[in-house]
């Protein structure tokens, strides 16, 4: 069964990341913040989210997957926000989706391709 987590910014997703690093396969995917109605303010990342969630099924039985939201536009548009100059995340841009603990990640448009993704979640490295 995949353990899904619903975080909010760079502290709440350390916490997640430091509660399982090293023990199971973790997988990220870091969006725009959410209005009232459940909507990112980030078009891609509303394409993008439906793609992803249903190709966590490949993943691995014992997978943790992080949904962070990064904050809002205004915060996200600013090149020294915590998301963008941490050395282990070097996010560039949103949706962003990656496995913890390797190189591997799918960015923008590769987010919304179910062949990427599932061979991300699938992929043994």
């Amino acid at each position: 069964m995949v353990v899904k987590e619903t975080v909010r910014g760079l502290d709440e997703c350390n916490a997640v990341i430091e509660k399982y690093q090293g023990k199971v396969p973790l997988f990220i995917l870091f969006s725009g913040d959410k209005d009232a109605a459940g909507t990112s303010w980030c078009s891609d990342c509303v394409d993008a989210e439906p793609v992803v969630l249903s190709c966590l099924e490949s993943a691995p039985e014992d997978t943790v997957f992080i949904y962070c939201s990064v904050g809002d536009r205004q915060f996200w548009k600013n090149s020294e926000n915590g998301f963008r100059t941490n050395n282990k995340l070097k996010l560039t841009s949103i949706p962003t989706l990656l496995k913890w603990g390797s190189s591997r990640r799918l960015v923008e448009e590769d987010c919304k391709k179910a062949d990427l993704v599932k061979m991300l979640f699938e992929d043994d490295d």
